[in-house]
């Protein structure tokens, strides 16, 4: 039997035993997709547990607070432990988030360049949702979060996740509520890579540091 051969037998084993006659019509009837969209049943408050379990296990930094004064006086202290000059804020963020902040702000313009964002310690952000399953932050693009490279050349991320309505499960709970077109980031945990003799390096392609805030109330 020949390579070809065996590949082609581990596909048609794949698709079942449905009629050769239409290989399309038989792939899509032999094929069971109906997955499970979420691992067990859990109450909210366990899922913004589970949310915030998984989060510190991809070595985010996780804090909770509710309501946006204690919020701002939250962002206030996480930044000055950092110790920044320039804060890069999106153009969408609520004022209320960097109210008690002291470092300047740097605002996304289409003119800066990654020279210019290099220059900036912290970035603040919302999310567009966070998959509790995973420990996932997803970012789309939308004014609280701003664009892609804001998030990827800064070393230290702050995000803030509503809950907890910003908060699910499962990825096919997340797909379901976010935009294909949209410039989607997933990120679990800080920016780290293996690549190099297993050892752990962060910071290499995103930011060293991952604060994650759960935001009630």
């Amino acid at each position: 039997m020949s390579s070809r051969d065996t590949i082609l037998g581990r596909v048609r084993r794949a698709l079942g035993e449905a009629p050769r006659s239409d290989a399309q019509a038989s792939y899509e009837t032999a094929v069971d997709r109906e997955y499970r969209r979420e691992h067990g049943s859990r109450s909210t408050e366990e899922t913004v547990d589970l949310l915030a379990e998984n989060l510190a296990d991809y070595r985010a930094i996780v804090h909770r607070c509710r309501g946006e004064e204690e919020l701002s006086y939250l962002i206030m202290r996480l930044l000055a432990a950092q110790g920044p000059q320039y804060v890069l804020v999106p153009p969408g963020l609520p004022p209320g988030w960097m109210s008690a902040a002291d470092p300047t702000r740097v605002h996304d313009r289409a003119v800066s360049t990654t020279h210019d964002l290099d220059t900036v310690g912290s970035v603040v952000t919302g999310c567009a949702v966070a998959v509790a399953e995973t420990g996932t932050i997803v970012l789309d693009g939308s004014p609280d979060q701003g664009r892609r490279r804001i998030t990827l050349i800064p070393d230290h991320h702050i995000c803030v996740v509503r809950v907890p309505d910003q908060v699910v499960s499962s990825v096919p709970q997340a797909l379901e509520r976010l935009d294909p077109r949209r410039p989607l980031t997933w990120i679990s945990g800080p920016s780290a890579t293996s690549d190099i003799e297993l050892d752990r390096v962060e910071g290499v392609h995103g930011p060293r540091t991952l604060e994650v805030i759960l935001l009630s109330g």
